[in-house]
């Protein structure tokens, strides 16, 4: 998957400047895509220049001029046929088990180190997407959004988000007893 296909399905929640889709990745299309504010700027100028996006410049008062994307035909045409398409396998790479991995022949404080950083991190992403889960749903039922919501992708990435964080977070503790375990041997 593109960088590009993850702006367009972020774009269709309506016009956004770069500014705001930075802050929106980070809040919600990070639990699937990681991307730096520099490689978004980048993208969406690429992407205005393939037609995918609209951009026009609002000009501001005391503030500098600032861009607005929306998605084009041609970006929605795009988007739909990247949905049309069986996705290609997912694979994990991740430095982390690698050094899980090598603990036996490696510094087990330092990979005990990455374990309980990796394990606060999940409570931070978990807390983080609760709260957006809770602006979602908006006092209603789970049931009740899911069949009442104009759009409910965002809804459904989250959940996902919220599922893998929790498996981290399993995974570290349980990592970490068992070199504790192995510690007090």
């Amino acid at each position: 998957m593109a960088l590009r296909h993850a702006l367009m399905a972020a774009l269709l929640e309506g016009e956004a400047s770069g500014y705001d889709l930075a802050k929106g990745f980070d809040a919600s299309v990070a639990n699937f895509w990681a991307a730096t504010p520099q490689q978004l700027y980048r993208e969406l100028d690429r992407m205005a220049a393939d037609g995918l996006v609209h951009a026009r410049v609002v000009h501001q008062e005391r503030r500098p001029d600032k861009r607005l994307f929306s998605l084009s035909e041609a970006g929605r045409r795009t988007l739909h046929e990247f949905t049309a398409r069986p996705p290609r396998p997912g694979v994990i790479r991740d430095e982390l088990l690698v050094q899980v991995q090598a603990l036996d022949a490696g510094d087990e404080p330092a990979v005990r180190r990455a374990l309980e950083e990796r394990r606060q991190r999940a409570e931070v992403k978990i807390a983080r997407y609760e709260k957006l889960r809770a602006r979602l749903l908006d006092g209603r039922f789970e049931d009740d959004y899911l069949a009442e919501a104009e759009r409910i992708g965002p809804y459904l990435t989250l959940m996902r988000g919220l599922s893998f964080e929790r498996e981290n977070l399993r995974w570290c503790e349980q990592s970490l007893k068992v070199l504790d375990r192995r510690a007090r041997r």
